[in-house]
């Protein structure tokens, strides 16, 4: 083989069509566009549009309900973070750990509406924790080692009474 027998695979490139080039090569004039109007023009994008029928995203119900703008905002902790802290000589494990012990020693940048433990990593020193919430393996991963989780700011429980 030569450098001058090497070729593309058949089917591989694809030739351009040549539009606007004269009525006599069926794609002059208006170039394969048709008329005038928003789609003869470039950079046009009528997302959802169905030509007319009314479009998916108006057919379908709203549902739910979204609080986005007021949402609580709870930063993550998780127990392989901690651990790392306490390696590393920022977090004591004698102290209890609440929000501002997290901030000073780094692990945190700011508190923000709580903090909510979870349990990826594997934490290996008995701790006092303090959150707003924690998932149920986190505390259960903690009480293991003989350490405690206090749950401040918890929602109570609902009511489970049916009216009379």
């Amino acid at each position: 083989m030569k450098l001058n027998d090497i070729r593309d695979n058949k089917g591989a490139h694809y030739r351009a069509k040549r539009v606007g080039r004269g009525i006599g090569s069926g794609k002059g004039k208006t170039s394969a566009r048709g008329g005038k109007g928003q789609t003869a023009r470039t950079g046009v994008a009528l997302n959802g549009f169905e030509g007319g029928q009314t479009p998916l995203h108006r057919r379908l119900p709203k549902r739910g309900f979204s609080n986005v703008a007021f949402r609580a905002k709870f930063h993550i902790v998780n127990l392989g973070r901690l651990q790392r802290a306490l390696d590393s000589g920022t977090l004591k494990p004698d102290v209890t750990v609440d929000g501002a012990a997290l901030v000073a020693a780094g692990v945190l940048r700011r508190v923000g509406d709580g903090v909510r433990l979870l349990a990826k990593g594997e934490l290996k020193a008995p701790l006092t924790i303090e959150v707003t919430g924690a998932s149920k393996a986190a505390v259960a991963a903690v009480e293991k080692l003989g350490g405690t989780v206090v749950v401040k700011g918890a929602k109570p429980a609902p009511a489970t009474e049916k009216g009379a």
